[in-house]
């Protein structure tokens, strides 16, 4: 019985990749999860390789986060502003 061990991808397939992770991550920081659960995540794990392998070219997953929260919190501060009804986060 042999067993296939999962191909390794590479830094440019990560980059190839990098606004397919950063999507994910914004519809994950929309839905409202937690850092903890957002950080088992593969997006997340991709990110990461990106930022250790080229840290001046690509930001860190943490702090893309907070800029997409700040964001997120934004849209619903106009939202809201605006009379429409915005939906519970959580």
């Amino acid at each position: 019985m042999t067993s296939t061990a999962p191909a390794a991808i590479t830094i440019g397939e990560l980059e190839a990749n990098y606004s397919l992770y950063c999507k994910a991550l914004k519809i994950l920081v929309s839905e409202g999860r937690s850092l903890k659960k957002i950080q088992r995540t593969v997006c997340w794990n991709r990110l990461e390789t990106l930022h250790n392998c080229l840290p001046k070219r690509y930001k860190a997953p943490d702090y893309l986060v907070l800029c997409l929260q700040r964001e997120w919190q934004a849209k619903q501060g106009e939202a809201s502003q605006a009379g429409a009804i915005v939906p519970p986060v959580g």
